[in-house]
């Protein structure tokens, strides 16, 4: 079983990414008492039984998001197995009113990835914006954002890691090629000479690499991802909490005591960051208990015009959620060009959050 409390302080940065208030999610903690698979007090239990009086007020993306929760860090039984069902379902639902969304299923020879996308056309391809979260995050989570992406001149795709919600395939150390077949899929009916990716977390670690090797990816903007240092230092892998450790032995399909061993070869040599030729943007939290501060430091020496914003916070910056989702955005739209009135607004929105009204970035 999980650690209860690790859960519940973890938990918060995912929560509040999805707009979640504290005096919301704050009572429902309380509640919960043990990890049992479903049972009274349990996580999932909490998490799921207010979601179930969400979608029946047909409140279907705030049922998602409760759901999401539920299933949270990964699938481990089948209460969280039937959590994921009814998160993906909620969402479905939800984005029966919006028709831009639409699903694609990747089928690939180790497994399927399944999408939400929008703007994929073939009489008009547009530049793509490929978007990913993190070991522990479904695509549920991420794409609302779909919605907002036409404006912006993209066609988007938002997906999931290797093994984490409704992807299958295994994740290994050639997981990155994930990002060169779904840009094949989709290359009939978007830009893909112009891929962008916003790479959250170990997806960031993927898309760099995938970089590395498709010249079709033009830009890559990331938060918290692991490069090197948190493969290879074996001091601060033992300090790495728990719920971290467990969620990649459960993606790997190995043991916790053995997860590191496995993945020390699949970190980025400073070689290879210096070799990448594209815009690089990256969010860095200063008291990450999970990435090393080596690692920012080496997309910070190595990779040439990397731009970086640092956040005085935990894994994650829940506390400054708002200015990284505009920090993110502002930094794809700066890597594709064009589009300045958009961009001059996110630059004084984003000022404003970082530095108080009036501000000017």
């Amino acid at each position: 079983m999980n650690d209860i409390a690790e859960l519940k302080n973890f938990v918060v940065a995912h929560t509040r990414s999805q707009g979640l208030p504290p005096e919301h999610y704050d009572p429902l903690l309380d509640r919960i008492r043990h990890d049992g698979n479903g049972t009274p007090g349990s996580w999932v239990q909490e998490w799921s039984t207010d979601a179930a009086r969400l979608a029946d007020q047909g409140k279907l993306l705030d049922a998602c998001v409760h759901y999401n929760m539920a299933r949270f860090p990964f699938v481990d039984g089948s209460a969280r197995q039937e959590a994921l069902e009814r998160c993906t379902d909620s969402f479905d639902r939800w984005r029966a009113a919006f028709p831009a969304v639409q699903r694609l299923d990747l089928e690939l020879p180790k497994g399927r990835v399944r999408c939400w996308t929008t703007g994929l056309d073939a009489a008009e391809p547009k530049p793509l914006l490929v978007m990913t979260g993190g070991i522990v995050s479904v695509k549920e989570q991420w794409a609302p954002v779909l919605l907002q992406l036409g404006a912006l001149g993209f066609a988007g795709v938002v997906t999931e890691m290797p093994g984490v919600g409704e992807n299958t395939l295994p994740y290994q150390a050639d997981s990155w090629r994930m990002f060169p077949a779904l840009l094949d899929a989709v290359g009939g009916r978007a830009d893909t000479s112009s891929t962008y990716a916003l790479a959250l977390s170990f997806s960031g670690h993927m898309a760099l690499r995938a970089a590395l090797h498709d010249e079709r990816i033009r830009g890559v903007v990331g938060a918290g991802a692991p490069l090197h240092d948190f493969f290879t230092d074996t001091e601060w892998q033992r300090t790495v909490p728990r719920v971290t450790t467990d969620t990649l032995a459960h993606l790997t399909g190995t043991g916790s005591d053995e997860v590191y061993d496995l993945i020390r070869g699949w970190a980025l040599s400073p070689e290879e960051l210096s070799a990448l030729r594209i815009p690089v943007a990256h969010v860095t939290s200063l008291r990450d208990e999970i990435i090393p501060p080596g690692d920012a430091a080496l997309l910070r020496d190595r990779v040439r015009g990397v731009r970086l914003l640092a956040h005085d916070d935990v894994h994650g910056s829940p506390s400054s959620f708002a200015q990284t989702r505009l920090w993110t955005v502002l930094s794809v739209l700066r890597m594709r060009g064009g589009y300045p009135d958009q961009r001059r607004a996110l630059t004084r929105e984003f000022a404003r959050l970082r530095y108080g009204a009036g501000a000017m970035a």
